[in-house]
Protein backbone atom coordinates (compact mmCIF):
# COMPACT_ATOMS: atom_id res chain seq x y z
CA UNK A 1 0.00 0.00 0.00
CA UNK A 2 1.82 3.50 -0.55
CA UNK A 3 2.03 5.90 1.52
CA UNK A 4 -1.29 7.81 1.79
CA UNK A 5 -0.68 12.02 1.23
CA UNK A 6 -2.87 14.17 0.72
CA UNK A 7 -2.50 18.26 -0.25
CA UNK A 8 -1.76 20.18 2.75
CA UNK A 9 -3.69 23.65 1.55
CA UNK A 10 -6.75 21.40 1.71
CA UNK A 11 -6.93 21.01 5.31
CA UNK A 12 -6.91 24.40 5.50
CA UNK A 13 -9.32 25.21 3.24
CA UNK A 14 -13.23 26.18 3.25
CA UNK A 15 -14.85 25.92 0.03
CA UNK A 16 -17.39 27.70 -1.31
CA UNK A 17 -19.65 25.42 -4.14
CA UNK A 18 -20.76 27.70 -6.61
CA UNK A 19 -23.90 26.37 -9.66
CA UNK A 20 -22.78 28.49 -12.21
CA UNK A 21 -26.23 29.61 -13.92
CA UNK A 22 -27.89 30.52 -10.66
CA UNK A 23 -25.08 32.36 -8.67
CA UNK A 24 -24.94 35.80 -10.21
CA UNK A 25 -25.61 37.29 -13.74
CA UNK A 26 -22.93 40.00 -15.43
CA UNK A 27 -23.28 42.11 -18.30
CA UNK A 28 -20.26 40.75 -19.91
CA UNK A 29 -21.28 37.28 -21.28
CA UNK A 30 -23.26 36.13 -24.45
CA UNK A 31 -27.20 36.65 -22.78
CA UNK A 32 -29.48 35.36 -25.59
CA UNK A 33 -33.06 36.71 -25.12
CA UNK A 34 -34.87 33.37 -23.87
CA UNK A 35 -33.46 33.25 -20.80
CA UNK A 36 -35.94 32.98 -17.39
CA UNK A 37 -35.96 36.00 -15.19
CA UNK A 38 -33.84 35.88 -12.29
CA UNK A 39 -35.71 36.32 -9.80
CA UNK A 40 -38.69 33.50 -11.17
CA UNK A 41 -38.30 29.75 -9.20
CA UNK A 42 -35.90 27.55 -11.22
CA UNK A 43 -36.85 25.18 -13.50
CA UNK A 44 -35.46 21.97 -14.84
CA UNK A 45 -34.44 23.07 -18.43
CA UNK A 46 -34.37 26.84 -18.48
CA UNK A 47 -31.59 29.08 -17.99
CA UNK A 48 -30.87 32.43 -15.66
CA UNK A 49 -28.20 33.28 -17.41
CA UNK A 50 -25.47 33.22 -14.29
CA UNK A 51 -21.66 33.29 -15.56
CA UNK A 52 -18.31 33.46 -14.51
CA UNK A 53 -18.08 37.05 -14.65
CA UNK A 54 -20.78 37.32 -12.66
CA UNK A 55 -18.64 35.12 -9.89
CA UNK A 56 -16.05 37.49 -10.24
CA UNK A 57 -17.89 40.24 -9.51
CA UNK A 58 -18.83 38.58 -6.15
CA UNK A 59 -15.64 37.23 -5.32
CA UNK A 60 -15.40 39.72 -2.15
CA UNK A 61 -19.24 38.09 -0.99
CA UNK A 62 -17.63 34.69 -0.54
CA UNK A 63 -14.02 36.25 0.93
CA UNK A 64 -16.19 37.91 3.38
CA UNK A 65 -17.55 34.91 3.94
CA UNK A 66 -14.16 33.52 4.89
CA UNK A 67 -13.89 30.56 2.03
CA UNK A 68 -10.44 30.65 0.72
CA UNK A 69 -11.72 27.71 -2.22
CA UNK A 70 -14.63 27.17 -4.72
CA UNK A 71 -16.19 23.79 -6.08
CA UNK A 72 -18.22 24.38 -9.20
CA UNK A 73 -20.50 22.15 -10.43
CA UNK A 74 -19.69 22.05 -14.39
CA UNK A 75 -18.20 24.55 -16.62
CA UNK A 76 -17.94 23.35 -20.20
CA UNK A 77 -19.70 23.70 -23.10
CA UNK A 78 -23.24 21.72 -22.57
CA UNK A 79 -26.86 21.69 -23.75
CA UNK A 80 -28.45 21.96 -20.28
CA UNK A 81 -28.34 24.63 -16.97
CA UNK A 82 -26.55 22.35 -15.27
CA UNK A 83 -23.92 21.13 -17.60
CA UNK A 84 -23.50 17.62 -16.89
CA UNK A 85 -24.13 16.89 -20.30
CA UNK A 86 -20.54 18.10 -21.80
CA UNK A 87 -20.47 18.68 -25.41
CA UNK A 88 -16.74 20.00 -25.54
CA UNK A 89 -14.49 19.55 -22.38
CA UNK A 90 -11.61 22.04 -23.60
CA UNK A 91 -14.67 24.90 -24.23
CA UNK A 92 -16.61 26.72 -20.79
CA UNK A 93 -19.69 27.58 -22.00
CA UNK A 94 -20.53 30.30 -24.00
CA UNK A 95 -23.03 31.04 -21.61
CA UNK A 96 -20.85 31.19 -18.90
CA UNK A 97 -18.31 33.71 -20.76
CA UNK A 98 -16.50 31.12 -22.66
CA UNK A 99 -12.48 30.11 -21.72
CA UNK A 100 -12.16 34.06 -21.38
CA UNK A 101 -14.24 34.47 -18.50
CA UNK A 102 -12.44 31.34 -17.07
CA UNK A 103 -9.06 33.11 -17.57
CA UNK A 104 -10.20 36.11 -16.48
CA UNK A 105 -11.58 33.96 -13.35
CA UNK A 106 -8.64 31.87 -12.55
CA UNK A 107 -6.43 35.15 -12.39
CA UNK A 108 -8.26 37.28 -10.27
CA UNK A 109 -8.77 34.15 -7.62
CA UNK A 110 -4.97 33.52 -8.06
CA UNK A 111 -4.65 37.40 -6.75
CA UNK A 112 -6.51 36.55 -4.05
CA UNK A 113 -4.71 33.43 -2.67
CA UNK A 114 -7.97 31.65 -3.28
CA UNK A 115 -7.90 27.82 -4.85
CA UNK A 116 -10.21 26.66 -7.86
CA UNK A 117 -11.34 23.03 -8.52
CA UNK A 118 -13.75 21.97 -11.35
CA UNK A 119 -16.28 19.31 -11.63
CA UNK A 120 -15.46 16.63 -14.22
CA UNK A 121 -17.78 14.55 -15.82
CA UNK A 122 -15.80 11.45 -17.21
CA UNK A 123 -17.97 8.94 -17.25
CA UNK A 124 -20.36 10.01 -19.99
CA UNK A 125 -20.98 12.57 -22.22
CA UNK A 126 -23.88 13.86 -24.38
CA UNK A 127 -25.89 13.21 -28.01
CA UNK A 128 -24.06 17.07 -28.42
CA UNK A 129 -20.63 15.36 -27.89
CA UNK A 130 -18.83 15.26 -31.21
CA UNK A 131 -18.00 12.15 -31.32
CA UNK A 132 -21.43 10.41 -30.51
CA UNK A 133 -22.84 13.03 -32.67
CA UNK A 134 -20.91 11.29 -35.18
CA UNK A 135 -22.31 8.24 -34.66
CA UNK A 136 -25.82 9.72 -34.99
CA UNK A 137 -25.10 10.91 -37.74
CA UNK A 138 -23.41 7.81 -39.42
CA UNK A 139 -24.45 5.55 -38.05
CA UNK A 140 -22.52 1.84 -37.80
CA UNK A 141 -19.98 3.98 -40.57
CA UNK A 142 -18.77 6.59 -37.99
CA UNK A 143 -15.14 6.15 -37.04
CA UNK A 144 -16.05 6.57 -33.34
CA UNK A 145 -18.21 3.45 -32.65
CA UNK A 146 -16.13 2.01 -29.92
CA UNK A 147 -15.86 5.31 -27.91
CA UNK A 148 -18.90 4.51 -27.03
CA UNK A 149 -21.14 1.04 -26.14
CA UNK A 150 -23.37 0.54 -28.86
CA UNK A 151 -25.57 -2.82 -28.86
CA UNK A 152 -27.84 -2.90 -31.40
CA UNK A 153 -29.17 -0.58 -34.53
CA UNK A 154 -30.86 1.70 -34.88
CA UNK A 155 -30.20 4.10 -32.42
CA UNK A 156 -33.34 6.42 -30.57
CA UNK A 157 -31.39 9.15 -28.99
CA UNK A 158 -34.43 11.02 -28.46
CA UNK A 159 -37.95 8.86 -28.73
CA UNK A 160 -38.71 6.71 -25.81
CA UNK A 161 -40.44 4.06 -27.92
CA UNK A 162 -37.72 1.75 -28.64
CA UNK A 163 -34.64 0.65 -26.71
CA UNK A 164 -31.98 3.75 -26.66
CA UNK A 165 -29.36 0.72 -28.22
CA UNK A 166 -26.14 2.19 -26.39
CA UNK A 167 -24.85 2.11 -22.78
CA UNK A 168 -26.03 5.63 -20.80
CA UNK A 169 -25.65 6.85 -17.43
CA UNK A 170 -28.55 4.87 -15.67
CA UNK A 171 -30.65 4.08 -18.86
CA UNK A 172 -31.27 8.20 -19.67
CA UNK A 173 -30.46 8.27 -23.10
CA UNK A 174 -29.41 11.59 -22.65
CA UNK A 175 -25.98 10.49 -21.58
CA UNK A 176 -23.73 8.12 -23.16
CA UNK A 177 -21.51 6.39 -21.71
CA UNK A 178 -18.02 6.87 -22.85
CA UNK A 179 -16.47 3.36 -23.38
CA UNK A 180 -13.55 3.25 -20.97
CA UNK A 181 -12.12 0.18 -21.57
CA UNK A 182 -10.86 1.77 -25.00
CA UNK A 183 -7.25 3.06 -24.86
CA UNK A 184 -8.07 5.60 -27.07
CA UNK A 185 -10.86 7.39 -24.67
CA UNK A 186 -8.70 6.43 -21.31
CA UNK A 187 -6.15 8.31 -22.83
CA UNK A 188 -8.61 11.31 -24.19
CA UNK A 189 -10.02 11.81 -20.83
CA UNK A 190 -6.70 11.59 -18.91
CA UNK A 191 -5.40 14.63 -21.36
CA UNK A 192 -8.28 17.00 -20.37
CA UNK A 193 -7.79 16.05 -17.00
CA UNK A 194 -3.65 17.42 -17.62
CA UNK A 195 -4.89 20.39 -19.81
CA UNK A 196 -6.82 22.30 -16.94
CA UNK A 197 -4.46 21.54 -14.26
CA UNK A 198 -1.72 23.19 -16.61
CA UNK A 199 -4.49 25.82 -17.15
CA UNK A 200 -4.14 26.61 -13.33
CA UNK A 201 -6.84 24.69 -11.57
CA UNK A 202 -6.55 23.06 -7.70
CA UNK A 203 -8.55 20.03 -8.51
CA UNK A 204 -11.24 17.72 -9.89
CA UNK A 205 -14.02 16.82 -8.31
CA UNK A 206 -15.14 13.62 -10.08
CA UNK A 207 -19.32 12.77 -11.33
CA UNK A 208 -20.05 9.57 -10.19
CA UNK A 209 -16.84 8.00 -10.38
CA UNK A 210 -17.98 4.30 -9.23
CA UNK A 211 -19.64 4.61 -12.40
CA UNK A 212 -16.31 3.71 -14.15
CA UNK A 213 -15.29 0.69 -13.74
CA UNK A 214 -12.49 -0.04 -16.09
CA UNK A 215 -9.28 -1.59 -13.92
CA UNK A 216 -6.88 0.82 -13.27
CA UNK A 217 -8.60 3.61 -14.57
CA UNK A 218 -8.58 6.06 -10.81
CA UNK A 219 -5.02 4.73 -10.06
CA UNK A 220 -3.90 5.84 -13.39
CA UNK A 221 -6.08 9.01 -13.32
CA UNK A 222 -3.62 9.87 -10.13
CA UNK A 223 -1.04 9.17 -11.37
CA UNK A 224 -1.41 11.77 -14.10
CA UNK A 225 -2.77 14.51 -12.37
CA UNK A 226 -0.12 14.40 -9.71
CA UNK A 227 2.42 14.38 -12.32
CA UNK A 228 1.13 17.81 -13.42
CA UNK A 229 0.19 19.15 -10.03
CA UNK A 230 0.86 17.17 -7.18
CA UNK A 231 -1.08 19.25 -4.95
CA UNK A 232 -3.97 18.77 -7.11
CA UNK A 233 -7.13 17.85 -5.01
CA UNK A 234 -9.08 14.82 -6.24
CA UNK A 235 -12.45 14.35 -4.37
CA UNK A 236 -15.18 11.86 -5.74
CA UNK A 237 -18.67 11.90 -5.87
CA UNK A 238 -19.42 8.75 -3.66
CA UNK A 239 -22.21 8.68 -1.20
CA UNK A 240 -21.29 5.34 1.06
CA UNK A 241 -18.42 3.87 2.29
CA UNK A 242 -15.40 4.31 -0.23
CA UNK A 243 -12.33 2.56 1.64
CA UNK A 244 -11.45 0.99 -1.89
CA UNK A 245 -10.85 4.72 -3.31
CA UNK A 246 -9.31 5.71 -0.29
CA UNK A 247 -6.16 3.75 0.04
CA UNK A 248 -3.64 6.96 -1.26
CA UNK A 249 -3.82 5.13 -4.83
CA UNK A 250 -7.02 6.35 -6.27
CA UNK A 251 -8.69 9.99 -4.82
CA UNK A 252 -7.64 12.26 -1.95
CA UNK A 253 -11.28 12.33 -0.59
CA UNK A 254 -14.80 12.01 -1.25
CA UNK A 255 -17.61 14.13 -0.54
CA UNK A 256 -18.62 13.13 2.66
CA UNK A 257 -22.31 12.07 2.91
CA UNK A 258 -21.23 10.03 5.23
CA UNK A 259 -20.87 13.43 7.68
CA UNK A 260 -24.20 14.87 6.09
CA UNK A 261 -26.40 12.06 7.69
CA UNK A 262 -25.89 12.07 11.20
CA UNK A 263 -25.58 15.68 11.15
CA UNK A 264 -28.83 16.07 9.63
CA UNK A 265 -30.46 13.66 11.68
CA UNK A 266 -28.96 14.83 15.08
CA UNK A 267 -29.11 18.42 14.74
CA UNK A 268 -32.40 18.29 13.00
CA UNK A 269 -34.74 16.75 15.38
CA UNK A 270 -38.22 17.01 15.30
CA UNK A 271 -37.68 19.81 12.32
CA UNK A 272 -37.20 17.30 9.97
CA UNK A 273 -39.30 17.47 6.66
CA UNK A 274 -39.26 13.51 5.82
CA UNK A 275 -40.17 14.20 2.17
CA UNK A 276 -36.97 16.43 1.74
CA UNK A 277 -34.98 14.40 3.80
CA UNK A 278 -35.53 11.11 1.81
CA UNK A 279 -34.83 12.16 -1.37
CA UNK A 280 -33.82 8.42 -3.00
CA UNK A 281 -30.34 9.21 -2.70
CA UNK A 282 -27.55 6.89 -1.00
CA UNK A 283 -27.82 8.34 1.89
CA UNK A 284 -30.93 8.60 4.77
CA UNK A 285 -30.65 11.48 6.69
CA UNK A 286 -33.88 10.82 8.25
CA UNK A 287 -35.30 10.02 11.20
CA UNK A 288 -33.82 11.43 14.29
CA UNK A 289 -31.20 10.41 16.21
CA UNK A 290 -30.24 11.28 20.12
CA UNK A 291 -26.71 12.23 20.88
CA UNK A 292 -25.56 8.40 22.01
CA UNK A 293 -26.49 7.01 18.27
CA UNK A 294 -25.05 10.22 17.00
CA UNK A 295 -21.54 9.97 18.46
CA UNK A 296 -21.39 6.66 16.72
CA UNK A 297 -22.63 7.12 13.65
CA UNK A 298 -20.45 10.60 13.10
CA UNK A 299 -17.43 9.04 14.67
CA UNK A 300 -17.44 6.19 12.28
CA UNK A 301 -17.43 9.04 9.74
CA UNK A 302 -14.04 10.97 11.35
CA UNK A 303 -12.19 7.70 12.21
CA UNK A 304 -13.27 5.41 8.75
CA UNK A 305 -10.58 6.53 6.59
CA UNK A 306 -6.37 6.99 7.40
CA UNK A 307 -6.42 10.30 9.24
CA UNK A 308 -4.54 12.02 6.19
CA UNK A 309 -7.68 11.53 4.00
CA UNK A 310 -10.11 12.36 7.42
CA UNK A 311 -8.23 16.14 7.31
CA UNK A 312 -9.62 16.76 3.51
CA UNK A 313 -12.79 15.01 3.23
CA UNK A 314 -15.45 17.26 1.73
CA UNK A 315 -17.75 17.58 4.22
CA UNK A 316 -21.08 18.99 3.56
CA UNK A 317 -24.58 19.89 4.74
CA UNK A 318 -26.47 20.10 1.69
CA UNK A 319 -25.45 20.44 -2.17
CA UNK A 320 -26.72 20.77 -5.96
CA UNK A 321 -27.80 17.28 -5.37
CA UNK A 322 -29.66 17.51 -2.01
CA UNK A 323 -32.99 19.36 -0.62
CA UNK A 324 -31.02 22.46 1.46
CA UNK A 325 -30.57 21.60 5.05
CA UNK A 326 -32.67 24.97 5.95
CA UNK A 327 -35.85 23.58 4.08
CA UNK A 328 -35.18 19.85 5.03
CA UNK A 329 -34.97 21.13 8.79
CA UNK A 330 -37.97 22.93 7.98
CA UNK A 331 -36.42 26.25 8.06
CA UNK A 332 -35.19 25.88 11.51
CA UNK A 333 -32.55 28.28 12.00
CA UNK A 334 -31.35 26.74 14.67
CA UNK A 335 -30.71 23.64 13.19
CA UNK A 336 -28.61 25.23 10.70
CA UNK A 337 -26.58 26.78 13.75
CA UNK A 338 -25.78 23.92 15.44
CA UNK A 339 -24.59 21.75 12.27
CA UNK A 340 -22.56 24.56 11.12
CA UNK A 341 -20.85 24.65 14.05
CA UNK A 342 -19.93 21.11 13.59
CA UNK A 343 -19.34 21.46 10.26
CA UNK A 344 -16.81 23.98 10.48
CA UNK A 345 -15.14 22.42 14.34
CA UNK A 346 -14.67 18.71 12.85
CA UNK A 347 -11.90 17.07 10.82
CA UNK A 348 -12.62 17.44 6.89
CA UNK A 349 -12.55 20.39 4.42
CA UNK A 350 -16.33 22.02 5.31
CA UNK A 351 -18.16 23.26 1.98
CA UNK A 352 -20.70 25.46 1.67
CA UNK A 353 -23.89 25.50 -0.47
CA UNK A 354 -23.67 29.16 -2.13
CA UNK A 355 -26.50 30.64 -0.69
CA UNK A 356 -26.81 28.29 2.34
CA UNK A 357 -24.94 31.72 4.23
CA UNK A 358 -28.16 33.88 3.55
CA UNK A 359 -30.59 31.74 4.23
CA UNK A 360 -31.36 30.70 1.14
CA UNK A 361 -33.91 27.82 1.59
CA UNK A 362 -34.86 25.11 -1.78
CA UNK A 363 -36.54 21.80 -1.44
CA UNK A 364 -35.44 18.90 -3.88
CA UNK A 365 -33.68 19.52 -7.38
CA UNK A 366 -34.30 22.28 -9.20
CA UNK A 367 -35.55 24.12 -6.40
CA UNK A 368 -32.65 23.38 -4.72
CA UNK A 369 -30.50 25.10 -7.11
CA UNK A 370 -32.55 29.05 -6.56
CA UNK A 371 -30.52 32.01 -7.69
CA UNK A 372 -29.41 34.39 -5.44
CA UNK A 373 -30.85 37.78 -5.57
CA UNK A 374 -28.09 40.19 -5.12
CA UNK A 375 -30.76 42.98 -5.05
CA UNK A 376 -33.05 42.21 -2.56
CA UNK A 377 -30.25 41.83 0.52
CA UNK A 378 -32.90 43.03 2.49
CA UNK A 379 -34.12 39.84 2.36
CA UNK A 380 -30.81 38.12 3.05
CA UNK A 381 -30.69 36.69 6.54
CA UNK A 382 -27.47 38.76 7.83
CA UNK A 383 -27.50 37.20 11.81
CA UNK A 384 -26.88 33.65 9.18
CA UNK A 385 -24.49 35.27 7.79
CA UNK A 386 -22.54 36.66 10.57
CA UNK A 387 -22.91 33.59 12.67
CA UNK A 388 -20.99 31.57 9.25
CA UNK A 389 -18.35 34.40 9.17
CA UNK A 390 -18.10 33.89 13.01
CA UNK A 391 -16.89 29.93 12.94
CA UNK A 392 -15.35 30.45 9.50
CA UNK A 393 -12.71 33.47 11.21
CA UNK A 394 -12.57 30.29 14.22
CA UNK A 395 -11.55 27.58 11.70
CA UNK A 396 -8.87 30.14 10.09
CA UNK A 397 -7.49 31.05 13.84
CA UNK A 398 -6.93 28.04 15.36
CA UNK A 399 -4.43 25.47 13.68
CA UNK A 400 -6.49 22.68 16.24
CA UNK A 401 -9.63 22.90 14.47
CA UNK A 402 -8.20 22.03 10.98
CA UNK A 403 -5.24 19.26 11.75
CA UNK A 404 -5.61 18.79 15.74
CA UNK A 405 -6.64 15.37 17.34
CA UNK A 406 -10.45 14.80 18.04
CA UNK A 407 -11.61 13.34 21.10
CA UNK A 408 -15.10 12.71 22.26
CA UNK A 409 -16.17 14.45 25.68
CA UNK A 410 -19.54 13.45 26.36
CA UNK A 411 -22.52 12.52 24.65
CA UNK A 412 -26.19 12.06 26.32
CA UNK A 413 -28.74 12.10 24.17
CA UNK A 414 -29.64 15.85 23.76
CA UNK A 415 -25.53 16.52 24.19
CA UNK A 416 -22.45 15.73 22.12
CA UNK A 417 -18.91 17.46 23.32
CA UNK A 418 -15.60 16.85 21.48
CA UNK A 419 -12.19 18.42 22.12
CA UNK A 420 -9.83 19.56 19.09
CA UNK A 421 -6.19 20.18 20.40
CA UNK A 422 -3.03 20.81 18.45
CA UNK A 423 0.11 21.70 20.55
CA UNK A 424 -0.70 24.53 22.80
CA UNK A 425 -3.85 25.06 20.82
CA UNK A 426 -6.98 23.43 22.67
CA UNK A 427 -10.77 24.43 21.61
CA UNK A 428 -13.54 22.44 23.19
CA UNK A 429 -16.83 21.99 21.85
CA UNK A 430 -20.26 20.97 22.04
CA UNK A 431 -23.83 21.33 20.69
CA UNK A 432 -26.93 21.10 22.37
CA UNK A 433 -29.82 19.90 20.60
CA UNK A 434 -32.50 19.27 23.40
CA UNK A 435 -35.45 22.19 23.89
CA UNK A 436 -33.97 22.89 27.08
CA UNK A 437 -30.87 24.30 28.86
CA UNK A 438 -28.49 21.31 29.61
CA UNK A 439 -25.91 21.65 32.71
CA UNK A 440 -23.00 19.26 31.81
CA UNK A 441 -19.48 18.43 33.07
CA UNK A 442 -16.92 17.84 30.33
CA UNK A 443 -13.84 16.00 31.40
CA UNK A 444 -10.85 17.98 30.08
CA UNK A 445 -8.00 16.19 32.05
CA UNK A 446 -6.32 15.73 28.84
CA UNK A 447 -7.30 19.66 27.52
CA UNK A 448 -6.84 21.83 30.34
CA UNK A 449 -4.84 22.10 33.68
CA UNK A 450 -6.93 22.10 37.15
CA UNK A 451 -7.91 26.30 37.58
CA UNK A 452 -7.20 27.34 34.08
CA UNK A 453 -10.08 29.46 32.84
CA UNK A 454 -11.58 28.32 29.33
CA UNK A 455 -13.23 31.30 27.71
CA UNK A 456 -15.97 31.17 25.15
CA UNK A 457 -15.37 31.51 21.59
CA UNK A 458 -18.52 31.00 20.57
CA UNK A 459 -21.54 31.71 23.02
CA UNK A 460 -20.79 33.41 26.47
CA UNK A 461 -19.41 32.84 30.03
CA UNK A 462 -15.49 32.22 31.01
CA UNK A 463 -15.20 28.30 32.83
CA UNK A 464 -12.91 27.10 35.42
CA UNK A 465 -11.29 23.61 35.57
CA UNK A 466 -11.56 22.15 38.89
CA UNK A 467 -10.66 18.10 39.23
CA UNK A 468 -10.32 17.94 35.63
CA UNK A 469 -13.77 18.85 35.28
CA UNK A 470 -15.58 22.00 33.53
CA UNK A 471 -18.71 22.38 34.36
CA UNK A 472 -20.71 24.41 31.90
CA UNK A 473 -24.58 25.00 31.07
CA UNK A 474 -25.68 25.25 27.07
CA UNK A 475 -28.57 27.17 26.05
CA UNK A 476 -31.39 25.09 24.05
CA UNK A 477 -30.63 24.35 20.56
CA UNK A 478 -27.02 26.25 20.71
CA UNK A 479 -23.53 25.17 21.11
CA UNK A 480 -20.37 26.48 22.86
CA UNK A 481 -17.03 27.08 21.95
CA UNK A 482 -14.32 27.20 24.85
CA UNK A 483 -10.42 28.27 24.23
Amino acid sequence: MPRITTPEWVKDAVFYQIFPDRFAKSNRALKPTNLEDWNSPPTPQGYKGGDLYGVIEHLDHIQSLGANATYFTPIFQSACNHRYHTHDYYQVDPLLGGNKAFYALRDEMRKRGMKLVLDGVFNHASRGNIFFNDILENGPHSAWLDWFIIHDWPLTPYSGERPANYESWVGNRALPKWNTDNPQVREYIMQIAEHWLREGIDGWRLDVPFCITSPGFWNEFRQRVKAVNPEAYIVGEVWWDSTNYLQGDQFDAVMNYLFTEPVIQFCGQNHLVRDLAVTGHSYDPYPAIDGEHFAVKFEKAIFRYDWEIAQVQLNLLDSHDTARFLSICGGDKASVRLASILLLTCPGAPSIYYGDEIGLPGGDDPDCRRTIQWDRRDQWDMDLFAHYQKLVALRHAHPALRRGRYQRLFANPTVYAFGRDLGDDRLLVAVNVGEKAAKIELPVKDLAADGQTLTALYGKGSFTVEGGVVKVTLPARDGLILG
